[in-house]
This record gives structure tokens, sequence and C-alpha cells, in this order.
């Protein structure tokens, strides 16, 4: 029962979580594609209110005219709407998954002894350290160096390297498919502690001033401009690390610290072309495609070095009955240690069962996906199966595939 309430916490967190990074992301990429596209006004009233920058757009049957002004509005005499609880839903809910999923069962998925022995407790300890810690260095690299000349070069070059080192770090350390999802926590939480302790907070303070006819200090707005740029350049990159946990081919690598910078650069490099973009339009330029030419890259590279080279497999032939039933016999005995103790007549994790032969063919589909294709099984690799078993899965699958 247990078992089967985590389930269904998984499944509701899980789409909480997806509806909050909707509505999260969405409202981000609409200010940023805003702020690209705002012409300063021809009106001369609204030059003189002290409007730098405006646009139409029809949207549902209906007009809109959003304006934005240079600096503070003098007054703001209707309902003032704020966008900040879609960035702590999100991570609140994310953070909640992660506690059900991860954290109770640290031994399962935050840890895998070939990679790191530790114990769950040191683990989820590191774990919620790393969320800490990069949020800590990412504001110390923006409070030294973002306001120098250069300032969003210098910090867009240090913050990247912290990210690359953080994603070697962490898979030497965690299971494949945790390190994935950690480098993409750890920056998500970045993201909302900059809305929670930069932008939010600098936000009360203009509005503050304007309500007690003070004058408004720039710097909040110069501040709180800079982390949501930040985070726009972040949210591709988050997106396919959580994603690409999913994809045993990636997290399971040899190189997979490799493969998931090269996947998040990639990201990063899309929504450059996006905001690029946007500017290029309203300038009535041509679309800079020289990035998405620069995020093609990383990524064919990704696709190349994560490639199953030579496997063998991809195009067996029928073999003697004979030998296809030692490989059965061989098969059976791998299954047996690595896989019956949660797939048996007692334990039957995700309604599989896999203790007598019967229902090892009947399952070979998904034996096959889950232990070769995408090595996401067993979880956290915590029966220490070898490659060298998982190739067998793999020829015995084929076999059985191309004999009638």
């Amino acid at each position: 029962m247990e078992t089967y309430l985590l389930d269904w916490a998984n499944l509701l967190l899980r789409w909480l979580h997806v509806i909050t990074a909707i509505a999260w992301i969405g409202s981000s990429f609409y200010f940023v594609w805003l702020d690209n596209h705002l012409v300063p006004p021809a009106d001369p009233a609204l030059r003189d209110k002290g409007v730098g920058g405006a646009l139409w757009a029809v949207h549902g049957g209906g007009f809109y005219h959003p304006q934005k002004y240079l600096g503070a509005p003098p007054r703001i005499d209707s309902e003032l709407h704020w966008f900040y609880w879609e960035s702590y839903s999100t991570w609140l809910s994310g953070f909640a998954l992660f506690t059900v999923l991860y954290l109770f069962n640290a031994g399962t998925f935050l840890i895998d002894k070939s990679v790191y022995a530790w114990g769950p407790a040191a683990a989820i300890g590191a774990s919620l350290g790393l969320l800490v810690a990069f949020w800590l260095v990412y504001d110390l690299i923006c409070r030294v160096f973002g306001q120098r000349p250069g300032g969003d070069r210098i910090v867009g070059v240090l913050v990247a390297l912290v990210v690359g080192v953080s994603a070697w770090g962490v898979c030497q350390l965690f299971a494949g498919r945790a390190a994935f999802l950690l480098v993409g926590a750890m920056m998500a939480t970045t993201m909302s502690a900059n809305v929670a302790m930069w932008i939010i907070p600098g936000q009360r303070k203009v509005v503050a001033a304007i309500q007690a006819g003070a004058p408004v200090d720039p710097v909040h707005g110069q501040r709180g401009k800079q982390r949501s740029q930040h985070n726009t350049y972040f949210t591709l990159p988050v997106l396919v690390a959580m994603l690409s946990n999913h994809y045993g081919q990636l997290y399971t690598h040899r190189w997979n610290w490799v493969l998931l910078i090269l996947l998040m650069l990639c990201g990063a490099l899309i929504r450059q072309f996006f905001v690029a973009r946007h500017k290029t339009q309203v300038n009535h330029e041509p679309s800079p495609w020289g990035w998405v030419v620069a995020g093609l890259v990383p990524l064919v590279a990704a696709i190349a070095l994560a490639a199953p080279w030579g496997a063998a497999g991809s195009s067996a032939a029928a073999v003697p009955a004979a030998n296809l039933a030692q490989l059965q016999a061989s098969v059976e005995a791998v299954v047996q240690q690595r896989c019956v103790m949660c797939h048996n007549a007692q334990v039957q994790n995700k309604g599989v069962a896999l203790h007598t032969p019967e229902l090892l063919l009947q399952h070979a589909a998904q034996v096959h996906q889950q232990a070769v294709v995408l090595k996401a099984m067993p979880m956290g690799n915590a029966t220490g199966i070898t490659d060298e078993e998982r190739a067998l899965i793999g020829r015995w699958f084929q076999a059985r595939q191309a004999t009638p």
C-alpha cells in the first residue's frame, strides 16, 4: 500500500510541477519577448508620461497596448499584478517531488555504489548542500562582477564554468539519473532564489518609494533585470537536464557529464537565438540563424558521443533452437540474480513479475526496453548488473525477434 500511495503522490506532484512550470516559464518568456519588442511610442502624450516603449498586440479577439516606463511611473492608479507565485509554486512542487522520489528512497535513487559508495544520509546531505552551495557561489559571482564594465560577459563565463564543474562533480558522486536531476534542480533553485531574494524585494522597494512620493533608486530595476535575464538563459538547460534523466543511454554513459554539458549548452544557445531574434524582428533585420547553427553543434556532438557504435544485435539473424535455448538459460540466470528480488510473486513493481521463464518471455520487450535500451533498470543499478549482462539480454531479445 505504501508503494501504491507513493506512486499517486509521484503522479500528482509531477502534474502540479508541470502545471506551475508552464505558468512560470510562460510568463518569463512573455516578458522577455515583450521587453525586446517594445518601441518608443509615437504619441507625444505617452512620451510625456515617461513611457519609453510600447506595442500593440491582438489576441483572443481583443487588442492590447502594453507600455513600459523608462523609470518608475509617477503613480499606480489601479491594481498592481505581481508575478512570483508561479516561481515559488514551481520550486515547492519540484522539491516535494524530489523529496518523495529521491530523498525517501535515497539508497535506490540517489546512490549507485559502482559510482560512489556512501550512505543515504551523506547522499541526502550532499544533494541538499549542492542546491544551497550553487546559489551562494552564483550570487557571489553576480555581486562581485555583475556591475563591472563587461560584467555580464564575465558573469556568464564564470557561471558556465561553475555549472560545468558541478555537472562533472555530481556525476562522480551520485547515480547517473540523480546526477542529471540535481544539476537541473540546482539551477532551478537559483532561478527561484533570484525571484525571492532580488527581483521581488527590489520591486517592492520601488513600489514603496512610488507610494511615498520618494525618489526611486534605479539600482533595483538594474539588478532585477540582470537576474531575470539569467533566469531566461537557465530555463532551457534546466528543462533538458530534467528531461534527459529519463534516458538511460545518456545518464549511464561513461561520459555522462560531458553529454549533460553539451545538452545544456545547446539549450542556452537556442534560447539566445530566440532572444536575439526578438531584437532583429523589431529592427527588421534578418533572423540570427547563426545561433541555431551554434546550438546544433553541441547537440550533434552529444548524439555522436552517445551513439552505440559497433553495438551488436541491431541486425540479428535467426539462430538455431539449441543456441536460442542456451541464450534463454543465460538470461534467466541474469534475471534471477539482478531483477527477481523486485519482480516476483510477492513484489511486482509496475505490475511486472519475472520469477518464471514464462513470465520472462511475456515481459521480454519490457525487460529489453528498461535494461538494455534505457538502462533504467535495475533502479540505481542496485543489483550491480554489468554491461556484458545487458548486452546478453540484448542479443537474446534480438535473437527471439529474428527467430520464427
